[in-house]
């Protein structure tokens, strides 16, 4: 994998595509989700988060932000990183951006033209199946859903593949069987197991980029330990600033969905801290052993 610690750029390059070091999360914003990602992407995120399920997401809301960003001249679409994911019925509710009695390979397209649809937009840059339908490997469900993604990529309407809230078993059934292996690994990121050091080391090996979200709600308890707090004060940074650069050393990607105008800038001002030390890298690797 790309080893992005000293990069100064805020894209690293994957397969000879670009894309964020951080990305902005628009989950769980509801009404506010329009606003809120268009003032992400103002004060300069350049990849957003989203997914066709209205459960937890406003997918058209994030759709209509890009569009006004554009319009404005904010940026161009070839410049924004779009990602969206694919979700099961049994994680939707019953606003369903699919015909549930439909096999799953027409889920997918018909979920896929909808996500095209909200975020008005030909193409996406990634496109993620949000979670496996069973908790230990990967069932047939799984399996007709990865290959319609697939075929997706191999039409160019998709540019990279992912999976996210997934278990080792179930990556390494993955990438050992996958005709066109995931890009991207997208997982809650806890502290306790040394920031899903199993994963991220499975991920490394196979090229795979690891996106770790709710960095700072999940592990709210460890953060508040003394070895996090003088870390961050020799770097004259705040604890979350402290924390996501620690996940860009790592090679991960962060996630952030803040919903605060300042903390959008203070977040994306952590790519230019400094470097941390071997030393403090440990520190908070094993903040929570």
């Amino acid at each position: 994998m790309t080893d992005t610690a000293h990069l100064p750029s805020r894209l690293i390059s994957h397969k000879g595509i670009g894309i964020p070091r951080f990305l902005y999360g628009t989950a769980w914003k509801e009404t506010q989700t329009e606003a809120l990602t268009y003032n992400a992407i103002k004060a300069g995120f350049l990849g957003i988060d989203t997914a066709n399920q209205r459960r937890h997401y406003f997918e058209a809301g994030v759709g209509n932000a890009v569009k006004q960003a554009i319009t404005e001249k904010l940026l161009q679409r070839p410049q924004l990183f779009l990602q969206s994911k694919f979700t099961f019925v049994s994680s939707q509710d019953d606003r369903l951006p699919y015909d549930p009695q439909a096999d799953f390979s027409t889920q997918v397209q018909q979920s896929f033209a909808s996500s095209l649809e909200h975020l008005h937009t030909d193409y996406l840059d990634s496109y993620i199946l949000h979670g496996p339908s069973t908790g230990q490997g990967l069932g047939d469900a799984d399996w007709e859903v990865w290959r319609e993604m697939e075929r997706l990529h191999k039409t160019g309407a998709v540019k990279l593949l992912g999976i996210s809230n997934v278990n080792i078993g179930q990556l390494h059934a993955l990438i050992s069987q996958a005709e066109i292996k995931p890009a991207f690994v997208q997982n809650r990121c806890y502290a306790r197991t040394q920031w899903d050091a199993k994963i991220r080391s499975l991920c490394q090996e196979h090229d795979v980029i690891y996106q770790g979200f709710s960095l700072l709600t999940a592990n709210a308890g460890e953060l508040q330990k003394p070895g996090i707090v003088k870390i961050a004060r020799r770097l004259g940074c705040t604890v979350p600033q402290l924390v996501f650069r620690f996940a860009m050393q790592l090679g991960m990607i962060p996630l952030t969905g803040t919903s605060n105008w300042q903390n959008m800038h203070d977040d994306l001002a952590s790519h230019d801290l400094p470097a941390l030390t071997q030393a403090e890298m440990d520190v908070i690797g094993r903040i929570a052993l």
